[in-house]
């Protein structure tokens, strides 16, 4: 057997300068008489997320890799970058040094060993995250060779239970993007749904699975207007966790469109396939609640995910058909490939029975959020500056950061009274841009909760979004930032 042990080092900022080593380091160092901090120091300090591989310095490891952590910092806030540093430059240091063990391609490594770096939580995150692929629909020579990790000083409690819980959230990003990864034939709103019960009640989460026959009893026209052209039933996935004694609920809402022809008004064919994680929000969602539960966070949530295709029939939706959505609103669908707001508009309706704090959509609702915001920031409107500034809190911790977009009712007039309808569900002038906004003031006409937040994620979707930790293909983001707010949200009421 075979393990690598990582230790991390800080750049103190000046280059003729040694590195300032963490405690670990210095610890292990002292007992093999300077050797691995001569070896670190031959060629200079190490700067954030270089690499430095030692071999046979250490007893019980044949392989160090060192790594540097950048520069520590007291106040490590920076408003400019609206980041916690300090973490940051962890989860990127852990990732660059898990991707070096990678590269020295040992056959025999089961395990991976890791300095706390003063924030086990980031570093069990930095690594589990980043060293993750989807691979299980390969064949077994074909897929990567699973590691342990574990914390190499393992006599501190604090860091045990810090990296315990990175490891937990860290476990559910990967699920998370497994979701997104899964091809549409396998992940269908039938699978999702079974796929939700499995994940969640172990956990002590309640799990609803509802069918065509309920949301239609319900008036959810919108909703099941998505599902007209495909032969997979449509699913509505209802989760309650409740752990925070007489507090209102948060509802979580999480768009769940296993795949997106487009419709009628159909896509371009390139990159299509992409499509079959368009019910990201939705597996986000439910990562999102799965942890908390995991982790006996004391809140209160209640997950709504509406589950369906969107694909061509002869029973699809068509360009200037009508429905009703359960609040009595009617919706002139002028263009089928803005599926997601009418799965979300019955959504949002329902959850107002259930006289929330707070409610949160979240979505891959419009590409014109990465026109916005590139692949940075996931775009947030909101009723509230409270559960925003909440929200960017979690993010500047999580470094999956969110920026506010305005509601200004100007904007309602490109999708208000269209000729047949009291509203429209994209814009009516194209050109006027703002489609990430316009679709949002959309959503706001079916929530009546005071505190309601709508995140489009569809920028930050792919592995582009965060090539330090998510290195292939789907990103799970910004998962970690609901978490978190969720977790403050509840530790502030």
């Amino acid at each position: 057997m075979v393990n690598v042990l990582v230790l991390g080092t800080y750049d103190n900022g000046e280059e003729k300068l040694q590195n300032l080593h963490t405690s670990l380091f210095n610890q292990l160092d002292a007992k093999v008489n300077g050797r691995l901090s001569e070896h670190v120091n031959l060629y200079g300090p190490l700067k954030h997320s270089k690499t430095r591989v030692i071999q046979k310095v250490l007893p019980n490891y044949t392989t160090v890799v060192v790594v540097g952590l950048g520069v520590h910092k007291e106040n490590d806030f920076n408003e400019a970058e609206e980041l916690f540093e300090n973490k940051d430059n962890v989860r990127k240091a852990i990732s660059s040094a898990v991707a070096q063990v990678r590269s020295l391609d040992i056959e025999e490594l089961e395990e991976i060993h890791f300095d706390a770096c003063n924030d086990a939580e980031q570093v069990a995150i930095g690594a589990i995250v980043s060293d993750w692929v989807f691979d299980e629909l390969k064949c077994e020579k074909l897929r990567r060779k699973k590691v342990k990790y574990l914390l190499a000083d393992s006599t501190n409690a604090k860091d045990l239970e810090a990296f315990k819980v990175g490891s937990t959230i860290a476990n559910m990003q990967n699920i998370c993007r497994r979701f997104q990864e899964l091809p549409a034939n396998i992940m269908t709103p039938t699978r999702f749904a079974a796929e939700a019960k499995e994940l969640c009640e172990p956990v002590g989460i309640k799990v609803c699975v509802h069918d065509r026959k309920w949301a239609e009893e319900k008036g959810m026209n919108s909703f099941l207007s998505v599902s007209n052209g495909s032969e997979q039933p449509p699913k509505f996935v209802e989760l309650h966790y409740y752990a925070a004694a007489e507090k209102r609920p948060l509802v979580f809402v999480g768009k769940g469109i296993t795949f997106d022809t487009g419709g009628i008004s159909l896509k371009p064919s390139a990159n299509m396939s992409e499509m079959r994680a368009d019910m990201s929000g939705a597996a986000v969602v439910l990562t999102s609640i799965a942890t908390l539960a995991s982790i006996k966070a004391k809140v209160n949530v209640i997950g709504l995910i509406p589950l369906s295709e969107n694909l061509i029939s002869g029973k699809a939706t068509k360009p200037g058909d009508v429905v009703f959505a359960m609040n009595g609103k009617s919706i002139q669908i002028n263009n089928t490939d803005a599926e997601g707001r009418l799965v979300l508009a019955d959504a949002l309706c329902y959850a107002d029975t259930f006289e929330p704090e707070v409610v949160v959509d979240i979505a891959t609702l419009t590409g014109a959020s990465k026109i916005a915001l590139g692949t940075v920031a996931a775009a947030v409107m909101t009723t509230s500056t409270k559960y925003y500034e909440i929200l960017k809190s979690a993010g500047s911790e999580t470094g999956e950061r969110v920026w506010r977009l305005p509601l200004f009712n100007d904007y309602a007039q490109q999708i208000k009274n269209p000729p047949l309808a009291d509203l429209l569900n994209e814009n009516k002038v194209a050109s006027d841009g703002a489609g990430t906004i316009t679709a949002g003031k959309f959503l706001q006409e079916f929530t009546k909760c005071k505190n309601w937040v709508h995140v489009d994620m569809a920028n930050m979707r792919l592995s582009s979004a965060d090539v330090y930790l998510a290195r292939s293909n789907f990103s799970g983001r910004p998962f970690r930032t609901m978490v978190n707010f969720i977790r403050l949200v509840f530790s502030k009421l």
